[in-house]
């Protein structure tokens, strides 16, 4: 906790957002995936209060100004993602405070990831279209291009990747010596997300399976998480993932 207050030192930082720490709990190992995930997002967020400041905070673990704090954020949207962009419309940083950890217990079950995945980027589409105007590199310069590359370009990757599997399917019917391209690639899929979905709780999970189904079902809950931002369902109440 003292790191991250200590951040507050430098009056131009508005938000101190803590460095997570990704740890397994009984040798589970079917969100293995989550651990890689967390550190990658951990490197990034260092490269960026290098460069201006972060674009999204730690749930778990963070800290803003109490003025920032008292602006209104509508309930169905992500306040810790709102947070940094509230501080840089006031011209303020927001940055992530290497020594102020925070050790976060890996979900013991892919069901659990996958609908907490739905919720935190369905929620984050609708704070980010609440904070559009951020996106505007002429106003906002680098952090705008943070923010997109960081936040939207990523959460535009499951349709990306809907469209290479349509992309297969079609090749594999284009040329008649790629004719397996199109199943082989529908049922490897499908396969590794069965198998990870229906293993058993307690059970270790080889990381030859769990890595790419946590990929899989990170891909599946985006799409998901699109569709319900569009229908404006974006779960102002939920039970929170027990780990």
């Amino acid at each position: 906790l003292k790191p991250l207050i200590a951040a507050f030192t430098d009056p131009t930082v508005g938000v101190a957002s803590g460095r997570d720490v990704s740890v397994g709990s009984g040798g589970h190992s079917e969100t293995v995936g989550e651990s890689a995930y967390v550190g990658y997002e951990m490197w990034v967020r260092e490269l960026e209060t290098r460069l201006y400041g972060i674009v999204g905070a730690s749930g778990c673990f963070y800290a803003t100004r109490t003025d920032l704090h008292r602006e209104v954020v509508p309930k169905e949207l992500s306040r810790d993602f709102a947070a940094p962009l509230i501080a840089r419309e006031h011209g303020l940083r927001s940055v992530s405070v290497r020594d102020a950890v925070c050790f976060v217990s890996r979900t013991t079950s892919l069901r659990r990831e996958y609908r907490r995945k739905v919720r935190t980027m369905a929620r984050g589409l609708g704070t980010l279209a609440y904070k559009r105007h951020l996106l505007n590199p002429l106003r906002y310069g680098w952090f705008a291009w943070m923010l997109s590359s960081h936040k939207l370009m990523r959460w535009l990757v499951p349709w990306a990747a809907v469209a290479a599997v349509v992309g297969l399917a079609l090749l594999s019917v284009a040329s008649p010596g790629l004719w397996w391209l199109g199943p082989a690639s529908v049922i490897g899929i499908a396969s590794v997300m069965i198998v990870s979905w229906s293993w058993p709780a307690k059970g270790k999970m080889p990381a030859l399976v769990a890595v790419p189904g946590y990929l899989l079902f990170g891909i599946a809950a985006g799409v998901r998480a699109w569709i319900k931002a569009w229908s404006g369902d974006l779960q102002s109440v939920w039970e929170p993932t027990r780990r």
